[in-house]
């Protein structure tokens, strides 16, 4: 089953030439699938459906519980959602509820020290205002440590009406000046984040969110936040540095979160704004560039 999601006109055309394309000179549909590096649709369980690193999904009741890591989906009140994903089946996730689950960065992000590009995609159904419990809900945060060092990630904030931000946050010895002062109160922390007031989040309405960033790990860093296919901020001259232990990173889903989630897809670059546009336009998800 497919549920609503909110076409526009330019999400029309964008289809029209990924489809005429595939058979020119600028197959950007082939381009796209060149640059996949982690893609789980939900439709066969949690384990991705492509990935160049692992693609088991793990579960841990905290970070540092390294030891007590299991395979697969064993957060309490998590589970597939047969038929109520965009495309299939979708992660569900019904309450906030103690625990992690991830997969690994290792070769699923193409993480570099010198130049770091890339772009994650997915898919969100929720209506933050009725949905969510009080507190920050991060649907996505990728990182080694925390969301306030060397992290890339996207939340509501934590009071109605909530707003929707994109983090893209270095170091944290970095950029912070004061630890006495809380992040969110830190403007240090703060005018780091690209916020969006009234997101167009609605129940029963599949809603895309795509994080676009290149040149991390250098002074020209630049990072993207789009919706439904279009720009909804940008942040340049990102110069702090983004410094993993790389087989400590985790893509962390759904802390705080409470909805469904579907599509996941992370690549090894940026992508230009016509590829997005095309990648929220495929008329069957992700599926369609390995076909």
């Amino acid at each position: 089953m497919k549920l609503n999601r909110i076409p526009n006109f330019f999400s029309i055309i964008s289809l029209l030439i990924l489809h005429l394309s595939c058979g020119s000179n600028h197959p950007e549909k082939l381009d796209l699938k060149n640059a996949l590096t982690l893609y789980a649709s939900f439709d066969v369980g949690v384990k991705a459906d492509f990935a160049l690193g692992d693609a088991n999904l793990y579960t841990v009741p905290s970070r540092e519980a390294r030891d007590s890591i299991k395979v697969g989906l064993h957060k309490k009140d998590v589970t597939i959602a047969k038929g109520k994903g965009l495309y299939g089946d979708a992660l569900y996730y019904g309450s906030r509820s103690k625990g992690y689950i991830y997969y690994t960065s290792k070769d699923n992000i193409a993480y570099n020290t010198d130049r770091w590009n890339g772009s994650v995609s997915f898919w969100l159904n929720l209506d933050p205002a009725t949905d969510l419990e009080p507190g920050y809900c991060d649907p996505i945060q990728i990182t080694d440590v925390s969301y306030n060092d060397a992290s890339i990630w996207v939340d509501f904030t934590k009071e109605n009406p909530r707003d929707f931000r994109l983090g893209v946050i270095g170091d944290k010895e970095s950029w912070k000046k004061n630890t006495e002062i809380k992040d969110n109160d830190d403007d240090d922390f703060v005018n780091q984040l690209v916020p969006v007031s009234n997101p167009p989040f609605a129940k029963g309405t599949w809603t895309h969110i795509f994080i676009n960033f290149k040149g991390l790990n250098t002074k020209q860093g630049e990072a993207s936040f789009y919706i439904n296919g279009e720009l909804k901020g940008k942040r340049t001259d990102i110069i702090d540095p983004f410094t993993w232990e790389l087989e400590k990173s985790n893509i962390y889903l759904g802390l705080g979160y409470i909805g469904l989630m579907d599509e996941l897809s992370i690549f090894n670059r940026n992508l230009t704004h016509q590829e997005i546009t095309a990648l929220y336009s495929l008329e069957n998800g992700v599926h369609s560039l390995l076909k």
